[in-house]
């Protein structure tokens, strides 16, 4: 007979996933090597004794039905990496893991205590639940901000605490705002509806926080304060203008409209005039591509959503990484790479959706890149001649504008073409992959493709 399954108790897991925060403690004594041992035994212990030894409660049913517990493995997994990205700044991946232990393990358990006060009280009427997120009701108010304040409060003490050990001493400013500001923004990717393991993107995002934050230096802040005051009143209008037309012309939602001016705010600020020119002429061909052929994409279901109209959601994740490269341009002594993240980005993000729009509209033979097997248009990860070939002209002309407008140099457009191509690749392996069971969506590919572009633009400099 088979043993009896034993009883899941996720308050229990969830203490344990804020208890193993604390061996982020030992990174002030060992070196990255020795940090990096650990955490691979760490992962082995996980996988071959853990359940042996009555690990198994801790085990979610979904766990049980594929046979391993993902995110018991992917927990260990990513403090290996971290270790490893960070081997000379282990207070960085001692922060990260902090705002993963902390912030996520918190979380969860408020959200478990707020569920369980309020649910004779909830209003089965209302379309949001009370104490819900309006665009994710999986997650609660009170979850999100314990994952703030506590995944911050852990990430400042366990940077403050690992910072004696490195040489050079990281300024006090970065150990405790850095930290925060990574508990901020990471805490606002956990609420995104997806089902990407939060062990994956919550220290993905605080890593990135932090090493963006760990280029900046005193004099680059110093030289960044002046062009920002200057720009901000300019950046702000003109924003809310394009943006109020935008919403007019039905081509941005309301939340669109807040998040381009959020994004192009920034974009103007740390990239200048130019970079904003370039956002503005990408977004003006994505929206002209998703009204192309509009009623016949509609009557397939396979048109945008809203009628073409963007919203904040995807002006975040096709500009994003634009943004970051703009702050790191304004705050960084490596403005050159910074813009040639950002132009690599929005084209990226631009290309794509020349290529998707147009190969929806007009493809004729659509195919999976990871079996080259024929499906219809509007399949997730598809990719056809016709919108390939429109996509590469889009970005070789968008790349050249770039260059035009002076913010990289013509000898790198071949290289901005072809980071936008592998971006759009590996957007369309995992859009075939995992967005059809849900676990990325369309706007964390289309994050994804326009971060892989930025990488491969960087590396290939």
């Amino acid at each position: 007979m088979t043993g009896a399954r034993p009883t899941h108790s996720e308050t229990a897991r969830q203490w344990v996933h804020v208890g193993s925060g604390l061996f982020a403690l030992l990174l002030r004594v060992l070196t990255g090597p020795q940090a990096a041992a650990m955490a691979v035994g760490a992962l082995a212990f996980n996988i071959v004794l853990l359940p042996r030894l009555g690990g198994r409660q801790l085990y979610r049913p979904i766990d049980h039905q594929r046979g391993f517990p993902l995110g018991i493995v992917l927990y260990p997994l990513a403090v290996l990496l971290l270790v490893l990205a960070f081997p000379s700044r282990l207070d960085i991946a001692a922060a990260a893991w902090g705002i993963l232990a902390f912030g996520d393990g918190f979380a969860t358990l408020a959200g478990r205590l707020r569920t369980s006060a309020g649910r004779s009280r909830t209003d089965e009427t209302a379309e949001v639940p009370s104490g819900r997120l309006p665009w994710n009701t999986d997650k609660s108010v009170a979850g999100t901000l314990a994952f703030i304040v506590c995944g911050g409060a852990g990430a400042v003490a366990l940077a403050w605490w690992v910072r004696p050990s490195l040489t050079p001493l990281p300024p006090m400013v970065f150990t405790i705002a850095a930290p925060l500001v990574a508990a901020v923004l990471a805490g606002l990717v956990e609420t995104i509806p997806i089902r990407l393991d939060d062990n994956i993107s919550v220290p993905l995002t605080a890593a990135l926080v932090l090493w963006l934050a760990s280029l900046m230096t005193p004099e680059s802040l110093d030289l960044s304060r002046g062009r920002v005051l200057t720009a901000l009143p300019w950046a702000l209008a003109i924003n809310a203008f394009t943006g109020w037309l935008g919403y007019r012309a039905r081509t941005v939602s309301k939340s669109g409209y807040a998040g381009g001016v959020l994004v192009g705010t920034i974009i103007y600020i740390g990239g200048g005039a130019g970079a904003w020119v370039l956002l503005f002429v990408t977004f003006l061909i994505a929206s002209i591509t998703s009204r192309l052929g509009l009623k016949s994409k509609e009557q397939l279901g396979i048109a945008e959503e809203r009628g073409g109209r963007r919203g904040a959601g995807n002006a975040i994740a096709n500009c994003g990484i634009a943004a970051i490269g703009a702050i790191a341009a304004a705050t960084t002594p490596f403005a050159p790479a910074a813009l040639t993240a950002l132009v690599a980005a929005l084209v990226a993000g631009g290309s794509d959706t020349v290529a998707s729009e147009i190969g929806k509209a007009w493809g004729r033979s659509t195919f999976l890149v990871t079996t080259l097997r024929r499906v219809k248009a509007g399949t997730p990860g598809a990719m056809s001649l016709e919108g390939t070939v429109a996509g590469l002209l889009a970005a070789v002309a968008l790349a050249s504008a770039g260059a035009a407008l002076g913010l990289i140099p013509a000898s790198t457009i071949v290289i901005v073409v072809v980071a936008a191509t592998a971006g759009a690749l590996v957007e369309s392996a995992l859009g075939a992959t995992l967005e059809g069971p849900g676990i990325l969506n369309n706007d964390m590919l289309n994050f994804i493709n326009t971060a892989v572009a930025a990488v491969v633009a960087l590396a290939l400099l």
